[in-house]
């Protein structure tokens, strides 16, 4: 056997499913962006024909077959080599296992159940949608069969976003900050409360809205040669290295819920234009996991994002756009503004104290729902109880409650840990960035945020699928992931804002 040349064959051909997946992606781009309501049931049955072809090239037996023949002799090849065989055989033994008609099955029910969800929450009726999750439920756990988790259908849902993670030590890893935490909430919100009414008193219009998030993340890094910025439902990120694609939604009455949305989808963004050019499609080119992508989000918006040394420098750009909402606002009284601790019902508009209450919450009730220990119609009353639970407060409706993510429409049962995961792995790496660079927040008061990009792509970025989730921040950090690091991160900051 020529090993080079098979294995160059290989990348080949693992390129050319990757370029068949990248058609899907701006398909889904398109669908949830700009696309007429009309084209549902085409766009439906396009993707389906794409993800199809898709599954159906990374199962090509001939291809299959060097794989494994490669992968009988792994140990003579090189180290670049062995990281791409090892993950593209991880990615083919997975689908492999799934039936081709089933894969189509699920492109074609995930665009319809994504399309009810935006019908549902436009009317607060969660019984339109209802009958789209109980299908995607069914449908994910026929996928889980398939590859060998019957038994434990979240396992399967967990490996496909964060490999190796099983519902045990998601449950402790969450239980374990949730102890932390809920005393820490505790004292925040029994401290003297801040006021955000100054900066809600006149509408802030949305083209200066999108103006100036713009320029922020152009600041941050943000290529506009190789990533866009548009309107969603839900703010996401699509696409990869040379085609990212992010989006916010916009109230004319709160500027933050844009701005901080743009943000957080710019810092996913910069993951994948971080991402080594002489890799490109292949997985030393891709992002390892969903929580340390969202290690990147969450960092950039919230550790920098909301930070008073972030808004030092940008706080004049902003009065000046907004002379007639902000002139009289100082700084500070903004700086408290981005950072009241106050239970929330929306997930995405959360502050950084509260948020993993949110997470618990919905990975109670996915795990559940997966278990078959809640039937689909009971969800809204689960919710509810939920959100009274962990948040003390009452979900008027559905629109804003059960319906609020996009998640589970798309099929992303399993996502919602990772961004938990993502803020305890963001916290670890800025205690290490701190430690080489110094204080982040001089940097970020000057203006000065490419030292710090530039440490995450050489840290995270650039070492692509090389190393597990772990062990990359193992290697980043010199430490194991642990909460410690998040935990002191909120007393440093909200000590002092909260006078605790």
């Amino acid at each position: 056997m020529d090993r080079q040349k098979h294995y160059d064959e290989l990348i080949a051909w693992y390129k050319d499913f990757q370029l068949v997946s990248r058609i899907s992606s701006v398909l889904q781009w398109d669908q949830r962006t700009y696309m007429p309501k009309l084209g549902m049931a085409s766009r439906a049955e396009q993707l389906a024909l794409i993800d199809g072809l898709a599954h159906r090239k990374l199962t090509e037996p001939a291809m299959v077959a060097k794989l494994n023949e490669l992968a009988a002799v792994q140990a003579e090849l090189s180290e670049d080599q062995r990281v791409n065989l090892r993950e593209i055989k991880r990615e083919v033994d997975r689908a492999t296992k799934v039936p081709n008609d089933l894969v189509e099955e699920i492109s074609r029910h995930t665009a319809k159940s994504n399309a009810a969800w935006v019908e549902a929450r436009e009317a607060d009726n969660f019984n339109h949608f209802a009958p789209f999750l109980a299908r995607m439920i069914e449908l994910r756990k026929l996928e889980a069969a398939a590859l060998g988790f019957a038994d434990r259908p979240y396992d399967a849902a967990l490996d496909l976003f964060e490999p190796g993670s099983t519902e045990p030590y998601v449950r402790k890893l969450l239980e374990d900050l949730r102890q932390r935490l809920v005393p820490f909430v505790h004292k925040v919100l029994g401290a003297e409360k801040h006021d955000d009414s100054l900066i809600l008193r006149e509408p802030f219009p949305i083209d200066k809205q999108r103006e100036f998030g713009l320029m922020v993340i152009g600041k941050l890094g943000f290529n506009f040669d190789e990533g866009r910025q548009d309107i969603s439902a839900h703010p996401f990120t699509i696409g990869s290295k040379g085609d990212v694609r992010i989006t916010t939604r916009f109230n004319e009455r709160d500027l933050r819920q844009s701005l901080f949305a743009m943000i957080h989808e710019a810092g996913h963004a910069l993951y994948e234009m971080g991402l080594p050019d002489e890799h490109v499609d292949t997985p030393l080119g891709q992002s390892v996991s969903l929580a340390v992508h969202e290690s990147q989000s969450r960092f950039f918006e919230n550790t920098l994002g909301r930070s008073l040394a972030f808004w030092t420098y940008f706080y004049p750009d902003l009065k000046a756009a907004f002379p007639t909402q902000l002139g009289g606002v100082p700084l500070l009284k903004f700086y408290e503004a981005v950072n009241i601790v106050a239970p929330s019902l929306i997930r995405v508009e959360a502050d950084e104290v509260t948020y993993n209450l949110h997470i618990v919450l919905r990975f109670e009730i996915e795990r559940a729902f997966m278990a078959g220990e809640v039937a689909v119609a009971d969800l809204p009353d689960l919710w509810r109880a939920k959100v009274k639970q962990y948040l003390d407060i009452d979900a008027p409706n559905d629109a804003d409650g059960v319906l609020q993510d996009v998640h589970w429409s798309e099929g992303l049962i399993g996502y919602f840990p990772t961004y938990t995961m993502g803020n305890l792995y963001g916290a670890q790496l800025r205690e290490k960035i701190m430690a080489d660079l110094g204080d982040i927040g001089v940097l970020c008061a000057r203006g000065e945020f490419a030292p710090i990009l530039n440490w995450m792509r050489e840290h995270v970025h650039r070492l692509g699928k090389r190393y597990t989730a772990n062990e990359l921040i193992e290697r980043a950090t010199g430490k194991k992931p642990t909460a410690e690091p998040f935990m002191r991160y909120l007393a440093e900051k909200y000590g002092p804002l909260y006078h605790l």
